[in-house]
């Protein structure tokens, strides 16, 4: 009897259908990652640091390029908290690859790898898990966001999200969609090295240089003129454009020139739809890999 058949009859045994299959993978994630208090707690204090020391860092210095790129009315709060969402989903998504390893270095991946279960299902319960912290850290950073605002203007909550409660969720949605693709790289990365120093750096060194050549911090009508053409390709400028069109309820994206829509939407449409084409394709390679890993490729 070949392998495929094997597989097939054991699909049928266990009884599971595949939303089954990606529930079981999602739970085990996130006990893994609740049993974790070092991820948990880094997981908060993460989002606050950096908000709080960018405002404080940049917010000083920024208030020229701010007024010529978006008008007198824009708070670098409000500019920035954004970024700190996207920068936080790319955090996310960057550990997914290293918990990977780490179920390939205790054996666990071997077990997965042998049982029954859908290889898109597993990568889908995996993606779920690191949403769930994603959706939990975004609504900590707006809420800590409007904190600071506060302080610093005393400005009302409707002064915060131009677009109200239908934006923070926005927001919420645009850091899940951005999340996905970089959360496949990261497996992508952790499958073809399966060593968790290898993928932790392959992560890191994307990281921070993605984020510095893009439009998280400064507007790119003020940077230099080869960091605007990085910025254009690069997927950190449409997933912080897209939060910010709806955190400012205006068209921001100063790297493509639409006009197709009206307002913001000429920034939210395109900028989701270069993500979802990244989340198809990195998704699709992330999945095959795991379909061709074999256990005895196991290190």
């Amino acid at each position: 009897m070949s392998t495929k058949s094997s597989r097939e009859i054991g699909r049928k045994a266990t009884g599971n259908d595949f939303l089954t299959d990606v529930w079981i993978n999602l739970k085990r994630w996130l006990r893994k990652t609740v049993r974790n208090p070092f991820i948990v707690v880094s997981s908060l204090l993460n989002p606050i640091i950096f908000l709080f020391l960018f405002t404080e860092v940049f917010g000083q210095v920024t208030g020229g390029a701010l007024t010529d790129a978006l008008g007198a009315n824009v708070s670098y709060i409000t500019y920035l908290v954004p970024a700190i969402v996207i920068q936080t989903a790319l955090i996310a998504a960057s550990s997914s690859g290293i918990g990977l390893v780490d179920d390939i270095e205790n054996g666990m991946f071997e077990k997965v790898l042998v049982s029954p279960m859908s290889r898109t299902a597993v990568f889908l319960g995996k993606a779920l898990s690191e949403v769930v912290r994603i959706i939990i850290q975004v609504a900590l950073i707006l809420v800590l966001g409007y904190v600071l605002l506060w302080f610093d203007t005393g400005g009302a909550v409707g002064t915060y999200i131009a677009t109200g409660i239908p934006g923070a969720l926005g927001i919420m949605g645009v850091s899940i969609v951005f999340a996905i693709w970089f959360t496949a790289f990261s497996n992508i990365v952790a499958l073809v090295t399966r060593d968790q120093e290898s993928t932790i750096i392959g992560a890191n060194l994307l990281q921070l240089p993605l984020l510095f050549v893009s439009s998280a911090f400064l507007p790119v009508s003020v940077l230099p003129e080869w960091i605007q053409v990085v910025a254009t390709v690069n997927p950190i400028t449409y997933g912080v454009d897209a939060a910010r069109a709806l955190m400012l309820g205006k068209d921001v994206l100063g790297v493509l020139d639409v006009n197709v829509f009206a307002g913001m939407w000429n920034t939210i449409i395109p900028a989701l739809v270069i993500l979802a084409v990244l989340d198809l394709v990195l998704g699709a390679i992330a999945v095959s890999l795991l379909n061709r890993a074999s256990s005895s490729e196991v290190r």
